[in-house]
């Protein structure tokens, strides 16, 4: 949806299953068209689209995509940013490490995130820019080398080449944002900078790379990092960083006692990982690949409120605190911050609670379209406090 100081508005549709192009149709008829009714009836609607590689092939044959024009003109939705970051499957099956795969070293990851540029070139409107969000290059413990990373800042700046070419051709404006997550070859916003400083050296004063390439800010892993808002974004922008996305997703956030861990037995599942970092009474930082990991360790012999745990589960932006759990809210709503004192920041908000179909039963509500809307109408709240209003 539109909001004032030209801002767009998206629950991101990863959270529906979208092997292929029919079942991703058959996702936005079902629910995205049920969860429009009820939060923005008779106004322009925002989809922030998921497209696999196959379902970007499909889409991409022109009598496809012609029907999805007539569809989003049938409905008054239009598409602003598309999620790139999973290549494949994403529900159901094992996705972990795998989600990184095929990653920036390849051929196959730069095709596919160029077909999603030219679909967007196609499907959003105009003055509306499109963006695109994709994996953090790759992930640590495939161990790229300085090789892998070379071949990895080339497909970037190929990729660059690309949105500048559309952009010549259509007018419109399209920027690429990496997704730091936790384990990701960046993972916080110096990791980030250090690589933004080496794509800047490969083509040295090509001004494109800051108007075509930034960062997709998911406020769950930049919490799990514990950065602020206001210092990692601070960062970023000095640099001239693009803020091509904000993701606006909720983390746990708990102190490990025993009645903690038995309960985060719940949240262990073969789909996701979920990585888990601690942050010690010293300041120190132990980060653990997945949870299984993290609840196998020793409890400590210290009191345990002397360390926290975030991990990397995406919970409902309204998720209630309990005893037991906080989130990461803190840092949301500090990013909102943030955007209200730079309203020009970034036009492009996507809520990403993709983790529905593995969420415990006590955070779920009745219908996945339920959990939406209920975060349509937390988001919009906060965002109407701080000046973003619907149009």
């Amino acid at each position: 949806m539109k909001l004032t100081h030209g801002v767009h508005l998206a629950y991101c549709t990863n959270v529906h299953r979208g092997r292929d192009w029919p079942e991703t149709l058959a996702s936005l008829e079902q629910h995205t068209l049920a969860v429009r009714r009820r939060v923005a009836p008779g106004r322009p609607y925002a989809i922030g689209l998921r497209l696999s590689d196959q379902a970007s092939r499909e889409l991409a044959q022109p009598a496809t995509l012609r029907r999805f024009q007539d569809w989003l003109r049938h409905h008054d939705c239009y598409v602003f940013t598309i999620n790139g970051f999973p290549f494949g499957a994403f529900h159901g099956t094992r996705v972990k490490e795998q989600v990184s795969q095929p990653d920036w070293t390849s051929p196959e990851r730069l095709a596919y995130t160029n077909r999603l540029f030219d679909l967007l070139a196609e499907l959003t409107p105009e003055g509306v820019e499109g963006s695109v969000s994709t994996v953090p290059v790759s992930f640590k413990q495939f161990k790229l080398g300085e090789r892998g990373l070379r071949t990895a800042r080339e497909n970037l700046w190929r990729c660059v080449d690309h949105q500048e070419q559309l952009a010549r051709r259509t007018g419109k404006k399209f920027h690429l944002g990496l997704e730091p997550e936790p384990f990701g070859t960046v993972e916080n916003s110096t990791e980030f900078l250090a690589l933004f400083e080496q794509l800047e050296q490969d083509r040295p004063g090509d001004l494109r790379l800051r108007e075509h390439l930034g960062i997709n800010y998911d406020t769950c892993h930049f919490a799990l990092q514990y950065e602020t808002p206001a210092e990692a974004i601070g960062r970023l922008r000095r640099r001239g960083v693009k803020v091509s996305k904000l993701h606006l997703s909720n983390a746990l956030k708990v102190h490990p006692t025993a009645e903690v861990r038995t309960a985060l037995q719940a949240f262990v599942d073969d789909v996701y990982f979920h990585q888990v970092i601690e942050r010690r009474a010293d300041g120190e930082l132990v980060r653990y690949l997945d949870l299984d990991e993290a609840l196998a360790t020793p409890e400590s012999d210290g009191p345990q409120f002397d360390r926290e745990w975030r991990i990397h589960f995406h919970v409902p932006l309204h998720a209630p605190e309990t005893p037991l759990f906080s989130t990461t809210v803190d840092h949301l709503r500090g990013t909102l911050d943030v955007l209200r004192q730079q309203p020009a920041l970034c036009h492009h908000l996507e809520m990403e609670t993709y983790t529905w179909e593995v969420l415990p039963r006590e955070l779920k509500q009745p219908r996945v379209e339920d959990m939406l809307v209920s975060e349509y109408g937390w988001a919009l709240a906060e965002l109407n406090r701080r000046g973003f209003t619907q149009l």
